[in-house]
């Protein structure tokens, strides 16, 4: 692993000058402030499942919900807390001695209790004054702690609360057994320099603090970071960033930065990260975006021609990490912008190999000309072409070519198509109607060869779904006293049946002419 605070000079010199900690505690909130998503609503199994991939992620805490909101939510709570997981579990609780109550019940190692700080919440939500919110704060804080239970305390919107009282706050709850104190910025308003400002003012104060982002500007993950840097011990996390509205920062993008350009160690096991990624997004149905950091299917692709000869020649070059230390895989993606070095990288991934330059020449054309039609090209697209082209009847074998195909269709028009076929040398014009335009087109080519090759057997598929996939056409042909079998793959219907047929002629007539 490239660790960038040692080899980038830039970020060196940086951080130079920061006392950074040498171990994060990574404190996972998915199952509490993750499944607070809207439209999110896991069951008590699918809790446990996740809850037992956390623990074998190698995160630290599990808050595993919150076990006063619903009967479902205590039962799950409780359910995790019998599985002996390594990782601390913690349960969410309001100040009010009904939530603890309900969290001691569960059996959790630790409680996250909270109450609101801030002025808003003070005048709107709580009507109370800073002195009985701090009175409210100790004594939750002193209840948890005589029944034996760590105590996470937060002030609720931390980040939006005066500077000397949020001072004021936690020094009195650290005074009554807080054992760790977290900042959230609980609707996302900060950025990282006031983050680290905010973080290193606590500090002279406090010691062990941890970080709450969310998302709303996007700067989560750059806020939990700058509060690491300015001594945060915990950073609070979910796997792909959910959380209610933009989410919270992502349990991976917050790792693989520590450990990568930090040189920050964490428990987690990052080869596990995509799986989770994965399973998290098939439990609660959040798709994550393609150009998602670390576990989005975009993180490690490339389609650039200079990017994918790049990472080619050097996976560095246009690569942070290797995709293998988030559990992904490199994948090179075909389309319009793709080069030479790509496609052949890919027919060789695909184990196409000694692919004659003309036919290679040909490929690469057809693959750019799909993706400049707007189209994925994906892998079966790609082995859809490859082998029809070198399937294909080489130019000097050919005794037929196509020259000219115009076909006219309607709902109120005859299908009817007209061919020019270059045969020995001879241009041959015709034209045929058909039941429906590849009929016609079919038609029209045996009117001009003349009716000693007859068309057996037709068939179609589709390579992918959407109404722009390719169309792979495989027909049997016989005459002459042979049978022949081709195929031929295009994203137009009619001209994917007019290749394959008239390769299979092709086929054929060099088969009479060996004879």
């Amino acid at each position: 692993m490239i660790i960038y605070k040692e080899e980038n000079e830039i970020i060196k010199k940086a951080l130079s000058s920061l006392n950074l900690p040498e171990r994060v505690y990574i404190f996972d909130t998915t199952l509490r402030d993750g499944e607070q998503t809207p439209g999110v609503s896991l069951t008590v199994d699918e809790k446990i499942e996740i809850a037992i991939n956390l623990d074998k992620l190698g995160v630290d805490v599990i808050e595993a919900g919150f076990p006063i909101s619903s009967s479902g939510e205590y039962e799950a709570v409780k359910k995790i807390c019998s599985l002996n997981l390594d990782a601390e579990i913690c349960g969410l609780a309001r100040a009010v001695k009904a939530d603890m109550d309900r969290a001691i019940d569960c059996g959790v190692d630790r409680i996250h209790t909270f109450i609101a700080t801030s002025p808003l919440h003070r005048k709107y939500k709580l009507k109370k004054s800073k002195e009985e919110i701090i009175e409210i704060a100790v004594e939750a804080i002193e209840y948890i702690k005589e029944h034996g239970i760590k105590v996470e305390f937060s002030a609720e919107d931390a980040t939006r609360t005066e500077l000397d009282y949020l001072k004021e706050v936690y020094k009195k709850a650290v005074e009554a057994g807080a054992d760790i104190i977290n900042v959230p910025d609980t609707v996302g308003v900060m950025i990282p320099r006031a983050m680290y400002y905010l973080i290193s003012e606590l500090k002279k104060e406090i010691e062990n603090i941890s970080v709450h982002c969310h998302n709303d500007f996007g700067l989560a993950v750059a806020n939990s970071l700058a509060a690491i840097e300015a001594g945060a011990i915990q950073c609070h996390v979910t796997i792909n960033g959910l959380g209610e509205r933009g989410g919270n920062a992502a349990l991976e993008e917050v790792v693989m930065a520590l450990h990568s350009i930090y040189g920050i160690k964490t428990k987690i096991k990052t080869e596990l990260l995509y799986n989770i990624s994965k399973l998290v997004e098939r439990l609660t149905e959040i798709k994550v975006q393609p150009n998602k950091a670390i576990v989005g299917d975009n993180a490690f692709a490339h389609e650039s021609g200079i990017h994918a000869h790049g990472v080619l020649a050097h996976a560095l070059t246009y690569e942070p990490i290797p995709p293998e230390l988030v559990g992904q895989k490199r994948r090179i993606i075909l389309g319009k912008h793709t080069g030479t070095h790509a496609i052949e990288a890919k027919l060789k991934e695909l184990g196409y190999k000694d692919i004659d330059k003309e036919k290679f020449k040909e490929i690469v054309k057809r693959i750019k000309s799909l993706g400049d039609k707007g189209k994925r090209v994906t892998d079966k697209d790609v082995e859809a072409i490859v082998e029809d082209v070198i399937g294909r009847t080489s130019k000097k074998e050919r005794v037929v070519d196509l020259e000219q195909i115009a076909v006219m269709t309607g709902n109120k028009v005859i299908p009817t198509a007209s061919v020019a076929l270059k045969i020995n040398d001879n241009l041959i014009k015709t034209s045929s109607i058909g039941v429906g335009p590849v009929d016609a087109a079919v038609k029209a080519i045996q009117k001009a060869i003349g009716e000693k090759i007859k068309i057996k057997e037709y068939h179609i598929d589709a390579i992918t779904g959407g109404t722009d996939a390719l169309a792979e056409v495989v027909v049997t042909l016989e005459g002459y006293g042979k049978e022949i079998t081709t195929k031929a793959a295009r994203e137009d219907i009619v001209r994917a049946s007019v290749e394959a047929v008239i390769d299979g002629i092709n086929k054929i007539l060099s088969k009479k002419g060996e004879e």
